[in-house]
C-alpha cells in the first residue's frame, strides 16, 4: 500500500467539484430525474441485536416484482428499479419532485448471515428485510457443568488424600523408629539382673 502526502489543495478542488455538481443537480437537471449513467439513491436504515440484522429501505413507488435482494459473504445488495409513470400527452408539468428509475445499495454486515433463514416484506412502500446471523457468528457462552466440578472436587481430595497417608505414614515410621532404639538400648539378656530372692 503506497502512502501519498497529505495535500490540503487536492481537498480543496474536490470539495469545489462537490458542489458544483451539486448545484447542476438541484438547477439544470429536472427534480426526480436520475442524473445520466447514475442510480437513484434510497434511504436505509440497518439495526442490529445479538441474533440479527433488521434492515428498512424507503422506496415509495416501487413494486416488490421490481427489487431484488442477494447477500454474498458480509455484502448485502438491494436493487431494482421505480418505473415512471405514463406521461399524458396533453398534461404539463410545474413541479416532478419524486424520483423514478434505477437504484442499488450495497451494505456491509459486520458478520455473517444465513441467507436461507432470511426474511423479506414490502408494506407502504418499506422494504424490511430480518436477516438471522449465522451460528458462527454469535457470541456463545461456554459453562461448567456439575460433573466437571465433581472431577475438580474429587482430584482435590485426592491430592489432600495422599498428603495425609504421607503424613500418617511418616508419623508411624518414627514411632516404629524411636521403639527400636529404646529396645536396642536396654539389656538383651534377661538373667543378667538379679532378682532380689536370689541375692
Amino acid at each position: 500500500m503506497a502512502i501519498q502526502a497529505y495535500e490540503p489543495l487536492r481537498e480543496m478542488v474536490s470539495l469545489r467539484d462537490a458542489m458544483n455538481s451539486l448545484f447542476q443537480e438541484s438547477f439544470v437537471r429536472p427534480l426526480g430525474l436520475p442524473a445520466e449513467g447514475g442510480s437513484v439513491m434510497l434511504p436505509l436504515d440497518v439495526t442490529e441485536d445479538e441474533n440479527e440484522f433488521i434492515i428498512k429501505m424507503s422506496m415509495p413507488g416501487a413494486q416488490p416484482e421490481d427489487v431484488h435482494v442477494t447477500a454474498h459473504g458480509h455484502d448485502l445488495t438491494i436493487r431494482g428499479e421505480i418505473k415512471a409513470e405514463q406521461e399524458r400527452k396533453e398534461s404539463h408539468w410545474h413541479l416532478r419532485e419524486r424520483r423514478f428509475g434505477q437504484f442499488q445499495r450495497t451494505v456491509t454486515l459486520p458478520t455473517m448471515i444465513s441467507p436461507d433463514k432470511a426474511q423479506a416484506s414490502f408494506e407502504n412502500g418499506v422494504l424490511m428485510l430480518v436477516l438471522p446471523k449465522a451460528e458462527e457468528a454469535k457470541p456463545k457462552e461456554i459453562k461448567i457443568g456439575r460433573q466437571a466440578q465433581s472431577q475438580i472436587g474429587s482430584q482435590k481430595q485426592t491430592h489432600n488424600g495422599g498428603q495425609k497417608h504421607s503424613q500418617s505414614r511418616s508419623r508411624t515410621g518414627g514411632q516404629e523408629q524411636a521403639q527400636a532404639e529404646e529396645a536396642s538400648q536396654s539389656p538383651s539378656d534377661p538373667t543378667s539382673q538379679a532378682s532380689p530372692d536370689a541375692r
